[in-house]
């Protein structure tokens, strides 16, 4: 069931209030989950199941994304109001280094807080931030594209289109591999999330800037691509192999840039190993 949690985050003028909205299930070890821009946090849905079994799962709405309103005026949607953010978010929900997975600008989001040293192990699927110059506005493109349509399609052409296969495959092809698998009514609250987000523009603008370039020493870290993902390329996934160099890196044969709907089974494997390796330097060879 949806919940929320209200805390206060430092910034350069005091500390702000924030409310955000989330979902918990399972036992065992924390697992935090991030979702991608114009996306929210039921993009997890098909994988949690097989998560909670094995892990205490938090799937979070990101500020400014489905139910989580945006950042108070004056905070920018950058990484490092997100990292402040999300630091405090564990702290308020009383998560002691959880372990993180992150999709897309998830991953992103995830990587910075392994960088922080804020969590215990990162999962990143088809991370932001791992582009050239080129590969960025393509994808930025697409997504503006995306929300444009969104916005101008009405509510009620989403509902007739969404039922069928050939439907939801027009509206969501750009993400998933498999788009005829997303249940008409995800495809309904996915598509209004998207048209709606208060922080998908400030969010979007702030990544201009943004390219991954540095280590994430210490803990383990698995990267890991759809291999039909058509909005960031799945070279981009050597990248990141290339700048962290002791990340496991998971190809997905068959799956899209969101590869949870595409294949539940394999993408809950992936994250559930990723949270079991031992830190980065303990002698365990690359996968």
């Amino acid at each position: 069931m949806s919940a929320t949690v209200s805390f206060e985050v430092p910034t350069p003028s005091g500390p702000r209030p924030m409310t955000v909205s989330y979902t918990r299930a399972g036992d065992g070890e924390s697992l935090l989950l991030l979702h991608g821009i114009g996306h929210h946090r039921q993009a997890w849905d098909p994988v949690i199941p097989v998560l909670a079994k094995e892990r205490d799962v938090i799937a979070v709405d990101l500020p400014g994304f489905g139910e989580s309103p945006a950042l108070p005026d004056g905070l920018a949607h950058d990484l490092p109001t997100m990292t402040a953010v999300l630091t405090a978010l564990c702290a308020a929900l009383g998560l002691q280094r959880p372990h993180v997975a992150g999709n897309s600008l998830g991953g992103l989001l995830a990587l910075e807080l392994g960088r922080a040293g804020a969590v215990r192990s990162v999962t990143a699927l088809s991370p932001a931030g791992f582009w050239s110059e080129a590969e960025r506005r393509y994808a930025f493109g697409v997504l503006s594209a995306m929300r444009g349509i969104a916005r101008r399609t009405p509510p009620s052409v989403v509902e007739r289109l969404a039922p069928s296969a050939a439907g939801r495959t027009l509206l969501t092809s750009t993400i998933y591999a498999r788009p005829a698998r997303r249940p008409a009514a995800a495809v309904v609250a996915e598509t209004r999330a998207l048209a709606q987000a208060p922080g998908f523009t400030e969010t979007l603008r702030s990544g201009r800037s943004v390219r991954w370039t540095e280590d994430v020493p210490g803990l383990p870290v698995t990267v890991a691509w759809g291999s039909r993902d058509r909005l960031l390329v799945p070279r981009q996934g050597v990248r990141a192999k290339t700048v962290i160099p002791r990340a496991r890196l998971v190809r997905l044969p068959g799956c899209g840039h969101v590869p949870m709907n595409d294949d539940p089974a394999l993408v809950a494997r992936v994250l559930l190993d990723g949270s079991r390796q031992e830190p980065a330097g303990a002698g365990r060879p690359d996968a």
